[in-house]
C-alpha cells in the first residue's frame, strides 16, 4: 500500500485527523472545462469512449482542486451497450436504451466474453490515468450494481420508482433473476478489467437500491454486492471494495460484513451521527452531504461539512457528498467544502 495514499489508508482501516476527499461526479457539467472537452468530442458516448478525452475530464477536478481520489470517467450503462443492448442519450431527457425484458431478449444479449471488445477504451483511459495522476492520488473504478442496472435495461430509460423492473420482477421472476445473474457475472469481469489496466479501488454504484425492501434487498442488493467483491478479492487479493446501496437505511447497517465490501457510501438520508454509530463500526464510512450544499454554499455549507467530518472523526471515513455533485452547483463552492475540512 503506498502510505501516501490517504484514500488507500482509509480503506484499510485508518483513522486520520483529516479525512480524504473526492467527489461523486466530479468530473462533471459543473466545471466549464469538463463542457469544453465534451463539446470538443461531439457528444457524450463519443466523449466515454475517447480514452483521451475520457482521461482528461478525469484529471481536470484533480488539476483544479487537488482531490485525494480521481474516479474513472465512464457510465454505469456502458455495461449493457457492450452486452448488446442499444444505448443513446436524449438532449435533456438522459439514457435511453432498447428494454430486455423477455426470455428471448435475455438469451440474445452477447457472451459475457464478448464485452471487452466495446470496453477497451475504458481499460485504455484507466491506463493512461494511472500514469498521468499524481502519485499521491488514488484511482477509483467504478461499475454500476446489478439491480440499479437492470433497472434501466428493463425500463428502457431512468424511471422514479424503478416499477417496470418491480413489475418483470413479480410477472416473471426467471427472466427478471435472469437479467441479474448477467449483470453480475459481466460485471465482475468489467472490474476486473479495470483493476488489471490500474484501478487501485472499485466502487460499485447501487443507486436504486433503496427501492428493494425486506427479502428483495437481500436477494438482489445485497448479495450480488456480496458476489461480486468476493470473486474480485478472490482473483486481485488486497483490492478495496466501496459499496453504495443508496438509501438503504437500516440496510445499510451490517452490509460491509455480509458483502466483504471495505467501505460504504452513505447517502444524506440518514445523520452522520447515525452512520457513526450503527455503520463506522465495521468499516469505513465515505459521505454524506447532501449535493445541495454545492448549490446554494454560505454558511450552511461551512456548518454542516464540520458537522460531518466532527460526528465521523472517530473512526476512518472518507469526505464525499450523499450523491453526486449536480450540474447547475458553483464550483467556488466546491472548494469553500475542500477548505473547510482541511483548515478544521
Amino acid at each position: 500500500m503506498n502510505k501516501d495514499k490517504t484514500i488507500l489508508r482509509a480503506l484499510a482501516g485508518e483513522r486520520q485527523e483529516t479525512p480524504p476527499i473526492w467527489m461523486m461526479r466530479q468530473a462533471g457539467r459543473y466545471l466549464p472545462e469538463y463542457r469544453a472537452t465534451r463539446a470538443e468530442a461531439g457528444d457524450f458516448l463519443s466523449l466515454c469512449y475517447n480514452s483521451e478525452l475520457a482521461a482528461e475530464v478525469t484529471l481536470q477536478p484533480i488539476r483544479r482542486y487537488g482531490f485525494d481520489a480521481a474516479i474513472l470517467f465512464a457510465d454505469i450503462l456502458l455495461l449493457p451497450q457492450a452486452l448488446g443492448v442499444d444505448l443513446w442519450f436524449e438532449t435533456g431527457e438522459g439514457p435511453r436504451m432498447s428494454t430486455t425484458t423477455t426470455a428471448d431478449e435475455l438469451a440474445g444479449l452477447r457472451a459475457t466474453a464478448d464485452i471487452h471488445e466495446t470496453l477497451n477504451p475504458i481499460y485504455e483511459t484507466v491506463r493512461i490515468l494511472s500514469r498521468e495522476l499524481p502519485r499521491e492520488t488514488t484511482l477509483i473504478g467504478f461499475a454500476g450494481a446489478p439491480w440499479t442496472v437492470a433497472t434501466y435495461m428493463i425500463a428502457g430509460r431512468g424511471t422514479k420508482d424503478q416499477g417496470p423492473a418491480h413489475a418483470l420482477k413479480a410477472e416473471n421472476r426467471a427472466v427478471f433473476e435472469g437479467i441479474l445473474d448477467r449483470l453480475t457475472e459481466a460485471t465482475i469481469e468489467y472490474l476486473s478489467k479495470q483493476i488489471e489496466a490500474g484501478a487501485e479501488v472499485v466502487k460499485l454504484f447501487d443507486s436504486w437500491a433503496g427501492s428493494l425492501k425486506g427479502d428483495d434487498f437481500v436477494k438482489y442488493a445485497l448479495n450480488p454486492a456480496a458476489k461480486i467483491t468476493q470473486a474480485l478479492k478472490h482473483r486481485h487479493p488486497g483490492i478495496p471494495v466501496i459499496a453504495f446501496p443508496r438509501e438503504a437505511g437500516e440496510g445499510y447497517v451490517g452490509f460491509a460484513k455480509a458483502t466483504g465490501a471495505d467501505c460504504i457510501a452513505i447517502d444524506n438520508s440518514v445523520s452522520a451521527e447515525w452512520v457513526a454509530q450503527n455503520v463506522q463500526p465495521d468499516s469505513c464510512v465515505q459521505g454524506n452531504l447532501a449535493s445541495s450544499h454545492m448549490v446554494t454554499g454560505g454558511d450552511d455549507l461551512i456548518i454542516e461539512t464540520k458537522r460531518i467530518v466532527n460526528a465521523l472523526k472517530g473512526g476512518p471515513h472518507i469526505f464525499n457528498l450523499g450523491h453526486g455533485i449536480t450540474p447547475d452547483a458553483n464550483p467556488d463552492n466546491v472548494q469553500i467544502m475542500i477548505n473547510t475540512i482541511r483548515e478544521a
